[in-house]
């Protein structure tokens, strides 16, 4: 037991001191597939905002003329929120799982801490998070919400997301490279991730056992997070949101450990 946990120790010292050693490279990456993924696109930043915005546009139509629902809130500007939010986790992770695989020459050839490549897969789409903060500024203004002080928990309900997407993203990065068929199924499991996930509607709006599952899934605490900071004015629900930072801060715990361990066989199944 003791040396186990000396061993975790060692390794986690080594993992922070890689990462403050390398911070350089990492802020340079992250620069480098920004100015890629917005140089080779005819839209550029408007790439950040297209998806929320037309998904936002669909599920509005759906759920205030086909099949209304009450959200106790102009439905743009609630779906738009959740979307924004969502669309920030499924594109790091997106662009994380073929992250080692698409820089084999950088893994074989030079070294460095590999989860560099998921962690600025994650600050890029960060990036296009916070363009989106725009639009959802103007929908506030627009439908004349006003935050409140509760804003000033933004930051926190942030921080669990990103180390909740991070510890996400370095287990897609690493599952892929040595299984070539989670790209394919990462598809699928997004998908079917959003629809378990407040995202088009309040939580509210489920009862039952499926309520508790809908709760079981991180995402909904931190969408619901920030949509009470948001929109509603209100501090975030502490009972839901605790275990979720609880369970972000193990899950990158738990994910950088074993991703720093698999490291050395990295280049050998590229």
């Amino acid at each position: 037991m003791h040396t186990t946990l000396h061993r975790v120790v060692v390794d986690v010292r080594e993992m922070v001191r890689e990462q403050f050693e390398y911070r350089e490279l990492l802020a340079q990456m992250t620069r480098r597939d920004l100015l890629l993924r917005y140089k080779q696109a005819v839209m550029g930043v408007g790439w950040a905002l297209f998806m929320p915005l037309t998904n936002t546009v669909i599920f509005s139509v759906i759920f205030t003329r086909v099949a209304p629902i009450d959200t106790g809130l102009p439905y743009p500007v609630f779906a738009y929120c959740g979307l924004l939010a969502w669309n920030f986790f499924a594109s790091a992770l997106r662009f994380s799982v073929g992250s080692l695989t698409s820089n084999s020459n950088l893994v074989t050839k030079v070294y460095f801490p590999r989860e560099i490549f998921p962690f600025s897969a994650v600050l890029v789409s960060l990036a296009d998070f916070a363009v989106g903060f725009v639009v959802l500024a103007a929908l506030m203004v627009y439908y004349g919400i006003t935050p409140g002080l509760a804003l000033l928990a933004l930051p926190l309900v942030l921080v669990i997301h990103v180390i909740f997407t991070a510890g996400v993203a370095l287990i897609l990065a690493m599952a892929n490279l040595f299984y070539r068929d989670v790209k394919y199924l990462f598809e699928v499991m997004i998908t079917i991730w959003m629809f378990s996930t407040s995202v088009l509607f309040p939580i509210q709006l489920v009862e039952g056992r499926a309520r508790w599952y809908f709760l079981l899934n991180p995402m909904t605490p931190i969408i619901d997070a920030y949509r009470a900071v948001i929109l509603w004015g209100q501090w975030p629900d502490v009972p839901t949101l605790l275990p979720t930072a609880i369970m972000a801060v193990l899950t990158l715990g738990s994910a950088w450990l074993m991703f720093h361990r698999a490291e050395s066989s990295f280049a050998e199944n590229i």
